[in-house]
């Protein structure tokens, strides 16, 4: 667990589809009025991060390069596809309430997000998307920060820590902080008030 060298963990700011309770997988909206001061506080707490020289990696979506744009304070990072949020299949693009409409078994369950995107049609699926994210947790040779998504972050702090998968979807989710993962356990880090 605690293999890996030291990883911050920035989700993006809220989205339009976020505040809809849309899915939104692969697919993409901007960040709300809310999501820019999100990535706003997160740009306080990145500088003495910033100044000890880390990989810096971010998903190619719009969402998480706007967040990594603000929030970095302008300095340069990768783009790599392995930070994508988990594809939701069918789903994608629905609300929350249609697909509890149309699958009330689903609903009576009271699945976490992650829940829900990992039952999705079509979709890529817990062992897959946490393959993924594997790959990437794998491949860190030094400190590193990484800009993705909510589900992402969850599947990621989980691996780190040491979480079983099926309890991924449970951990926090917030946004406008910084997670930072060291020694197979994690501490949230936050701007000042």
């Amino acid at each position: 667990m605690s293999a890996h060298p030291k990883i911050w963990f920035l989700r993006h700011g809220q989205t339009e589809w976020n505040r809809a309770f849309r899915l939104q997988g692969h697919l993409d909206s901007p960040l709300t009025d809310q999501g820019i001061a999100e990535a706003e506080r997160q740009a306080q707490i990145m500088p003495s991060i910033l100044a000890q020289k880390p990989d810096i990696l971010v998903s190619p979506l719009g969402r998480a390069q706007q967040t990594a744009r603000i929030a970095l304070n302008g300095a340069a990072f990768q783009t790599d596809a392995r930070l994508k949020e988990i594809h939701a299949g069918d789903w994608q693009g629905a609300t929350r309430d249609e697909i509890f409409a149309a699958h009330p078994d689903l609903a009576a369950r009271d699945p976490a997000p992650l829940e829900i995107y990992a039952a999705a049609p079509g979709g890529e699926g817990l062992a897959a998307f946490r393959g993924r994210i594997r790959t990437v947790l794998d491949s860190l040779t030094t400190p590193t920060v990484l800009v993705a998504h909510g589900l992402w972050g969850q599947v990621l702090r989980a691996e780190v820590c040491g979480v079983e998968p099926t309890e991924a979807g449970r951990l926090s989710n917030r946004q406008g902080c910084v997670y930072l993962l060291e020694g197979g356990s994690e501490r949230i880090l936050e701007a000042p008030a």
